[in-house]
């Protein structure tokens, strides 16, 4: 694979082979499909998994020969799934050759067999009575149905397909109607029952519920959403807003406030990736609108909607920016825009798209990491289609956790038409609708409760208060003027203070697309906007017909002030991250092996500089170990004997009696020498062993001589086939790995990077079940809050106005009052559980490791 798989996915990946591998045996001695479960939720890379079980069956593995003449059936419901898998396995696969891929077209395909060593991509639309592939005519001899059928009779023992999305043809009561996808299972009249059915789903209820019905036999391979929720691929939270029932003309202000975010959204990720030197991930904001209307498009006004986008961010789109996925594939005219079709799966790819107009057509399968912001104008009754949207949107653009700033790690969906009762059934929804619990928590807006941005870089309020807090409902103004996001104005390092408002000139920036012409001061700062060396942050004047900010109540315990008000964050979370302090994480799943870490973290050692010759030297140790034994076995006068086993086969013939069938005991065998196939085929399984590092051809430089390879390859495959050497090479890799990681675990820490810095966390994360990380605190935090909580401002990280709000329960207070009274006080920090940067302290409760995050 030409990506590396994340620990879970490995994880599902052997037993999957394993089953595929041994099923067609099965299938023969038992007479009965043989079917495998793939379960993983949402954003766990189902099709990644399949792309790299697909090539293990065609290549091998370390424990699995090679079945290069497989052939690999892939069946979705829609030509679009099928495009999006074909292109992910071709872009994922290294070993998948060109040409191996083929989609199944309705008008040219007719052979009596599937080829050998191909994998045919086919969807159940172009499957019913009336298709071409269905019928014989002129140009067509063999159905789709014969020709799957004579490939099962005669090809059955390497014969595999794979359902993608399976739950979707398994309705909940299957005597109802037979599905195409049970016909794959169940067989029909023309076509046998498919020997070998991996059902690949975030479902697996109704798809179990089906297999278990027809008494097939099943197995199961599971991925927990615990081991997706620690690999970084997905969104840590998903924020759900919805505005109060009183509320008028809801519509207007929830999409202001959604283009607020999403504006906001870009600033961060722009500032992000100049700072990280990364290519700019350019968010997207997608908007769903009601279905056609009194023969318009859509009963949505979508002339309305683009101007309040535009009005909101004071510009204009150019062409190409906004595109819209309506089943009507013409080019639209929006607000005076010309407005194209694009293909969903295309959209991930096409930087120039900025926002994106659907109804239906983006939910599963839909793959877009960069969808950061929706807004959906649909009523509460397609909660489904909100659900498997979200379940589409959680992904992270970079496959990765941001570190620095927590506000990347989000995703915002905003509901004009939903209240807070009907929100929390979409989670229902999505719970029930992507199978199980979706590994990212959930935030519903609403009540008291509210999400704050707080960061060590604060804004100083001179004169006009603009922030937006309102008991926790998005940003809604009823006169319909648009209003400052505090948001969208948080501060940054390299940009000006940004925000959205009308009734002043506004820039909206990329790299590659600068809007507006004209630059404004701000209301809020005397000086003028500076412009980074790349790029120019837009500027943005406060509205000062925004509502006022609701001071803290000066009864009780509702506000928390001391005298050290001039506090400098950015100094103290400096410092606090160069004392290299010593934090942990604590997980449960299965990791892989100290001789794999070892290899990842030498290679990143390599990559980023820090002890570039780290590959060479653990090649060339093992590389010695390698040559040690071979030169023992030597010694020792075994090694003749064991090459000569490594290049023979032995076979055995056994005779039966015709008419009892009783076996006869006069056993006979016969050796034969290897040939030099079946040689490589031992050196590739050896090195695949070796987690295909390449140790073996570095064997060869350093011991092998050129008028005798086989010498140093049947060396290798004798050292990976002794266990006791395998024993003593992982004991060599926990130790080589421990080492390096010790010596050089503060290096990393220095590293402005932080994919290296994430790298580095993922492979320390994937050698042991508790492991030792550098606590490094980020500079933008998101934090839940309570409108009515107490108000501190000298919390290490505060919103726009200085203060943040936090509950603390009466020990945790008296506690904070007690250091506060300290000489040398100067600040404090709440330490928020499971939260990715949190200060975690490892213990033992019942003989498992648990973590302690402490509070203060």
């Amino acid at each position: 694979m030409k990506c590396e798989l994340f620990a879970f996915q490995q994880k599902a990946l052997e037993p999957l082979h394993k089953y595929c591998f041994h099923a067609p045996q099965w299938y023969k001695i038992k007479g009965k499909p043989q079917v495998i479960s793939f379960t993983a939720p949402t954003g766990a890379g189902k099709t990644i998994i399949s792309s790299a079980l697909i090539e293990q069956i065609f290549c091998g593995s370390e424990s699995i020969p090679e079945q290069p003449n497989a052939i690999i059936v892939w069946l979705s419901d829609s030509p679009e799934l099928n495009s999006q898998s074909r292109d992910k396995i071709e872009a994922k696969a290294d070993r998948i050759q060109i040409g191996q891929c083929i989609t199944i077209e309705d008008e040219s395909f007719d052979q009596e067999t599937l080829d050998d060593g191909h994998i045919y991509f086919l969807n159940t639309q172009k499957l019913g009575k009336n298709s071409n592939l269905t019928n014989h005519g002129d140009s067509r001899q063999y159905t789709i149905w014969e020709t799957l059928n004579n490939t099962i009779l005669t090809k059955y023992d390497h014969l595999y397909m794979i359902i993608d999305e399976a739950h979707r043809g398994a309705k909940d009561n299957p005597g109802k109607q037979t599905t195409i996808m049970q016909t794959f299972l169940k067989g029909n009249e023309f076509c046998k029952p498919m020997p070998v059915v991996v059902g690949m789903s975030a479902t697996p209820a109704r798809f179990k519920t089906l297999i278990e019905g027809l008494n097939l036999s099943l197995d199961y391979v599971k991925v927990e959403p615990e081991e997706v929720r620690q690999s970084g691929l997905l969104k840590d939270l998903i924020e759900i807003y919805s505005p109060d029932a009183s509320l008028e003309n809801k519509e207007l202000g929830v999409l202001q406030a959604a283009t607020d975010e999403w504006h906001n959204k870009w600033l961060h990720w722009q500032q992000y990736c100049r700072e990280q030197h990364y290519a700019y991930v350019n968010p997207i904001f997608i908007i769903q609108v009601e279905p056609a209307s009194g023969g318009k498009v859509s009963a949505t006004d979508l002339d309305e909607c683009l101007n309040v986008v535009e009005t909101r961010l004071n510009m204009k789109f150019l062409p190409g920016e906004v595109v819209h996925c309506f089943g009507e594939k013409s080019e639209l005219e929006i607000n005076g825009l010309k407005v194209p079709y694009e293909e969903p799966s295309r959209i991930q790819d096409n930087r120039d798209i900025k926002i994106v107009f659907f109804k239906e057509s983006l939910t599963t399968g839909w793959d877009c990491p960069r969808a950061e912001t929706l807004m959906s104008f649909r009523h509460a009754i397609d909660k489904t289609y909100i659900a498997q949207l979200l379940g589409r949107m959680i992904r992270t653009p970079m496959q990765m956790r941001i570190q620095v700033d927590e506000t990347l790690n989000n995703v915002h969906l905003y509901l004009p038409h939903f209240n807070i009762d009907t929100v929390s059934s979409i989670v229902d929804e999505l719970q029930k609708t992507e199978g199980g619990e979706i590994p990212t928590e959930f935030f519903e807006g609403g009540g008291n409760k509210k999400l704050v941005h707080a960061s060590i870089k604060t804004k100083k309020n001179t004169g006009t208060n603009n922030s937006t807090e309102n008991n926790g409902q998005v940003p809604y103004n009823p006169s319909n003027q648009p209003e400052s996001s505090a948001e969208s104005q948080n501060s940054n390092s390299k940009t000006d203070d940004s925000g959205a408002s009308t009734g002043s000139s506004n820039q909206f920036s990329d790299p590659q697309v600068e809007y507006g012409t004209t630059k404004t001061e701000s209301n809020t700062d005397t000086k003028k906007s500076e412009p980074t060396n790349e790029t120019e942050a837009p500027t943005a004047e406060p509205n000062t017909a925004s509502s006022a900010v609701q001071e803290p109540v000066t009864t009780g315990e509702t506000e928390t002030l001391t005298a050290n008000s001039e506090i400098d964050r950015e100094d103290v979370l400096n410092k606090i991250n160069s004392y290299n302090l010593n934090t942990f994480k604590v997980r449960n799943v299965r990791t892989y092996d100290y001789l794999h870490s070892l290899f990842s973290l030498v290679h990143l050692l390599s990559q980023t500089k820090i002890y570039s010759e780290a590959v060479v030297e653990v090649h060339k140790e093992i590389a010695e170990k390698i040559h040690n034994y071979a030169e023992h076995l030597r010694k020792t006068g075994k090694y003749e004997e064991m090459a000569e086993k490594v290049l023979e086969i032995k076979l055995t013939k056994k005779a039966f009696d015709v008419t009892t069938g009783e076996a006869i005991e006069n056993k006979q065998s016969s050796l034969f020498t290897s040939s030099n196939a079946d040689l490589e085929r031992q050196f590739r399984q050896a090195d695949a062993r070796l987690y295909n590092e390449g140790i073996c051809f570095r064997y060869g430089d350093f011991y092998g001589t050129a008028d005798d390879e086989d010498k140093y390859r049947i060396e290798f495959i004798l050292y990976v086939g002794s266990d006791d050497c395998m024993r003593s090479l992982e004991k060599y890799a926990e130790d080589k790995f421990n080492a390096l990681f010790q010596k050089y675990r503060y290096e990393f820490a220095k590293l402005r990077q932080d994919n290296y810095r994430d790298k580095f966390d993922k492979i320390i994360s994937d050698s042991n079940a508790v492991t030792e990380h550098i606590f490094r605190l980020p500079e933008d935090l998101v934090i839940e809050t309570k409108s009515d909580g107490t108000k501190y401002n000298d919390h290490l990280f505060v919103g726009d106005d200085g203060k943040i709000a936090i509950d603390l329960n009466e020990w945790e207070k008296a506690a904070l009052e007690e250091e506060q009274k300290r000489d040398g006080y100067i600040c404090w920090l709440r330490n928020f559980q499971r939260k990715p940067w949190a200060l975690s302290i490892p213990y033992q409760y019942d003989n498992e490791d648990k973590a302690m995050y402490p509070d203060l």
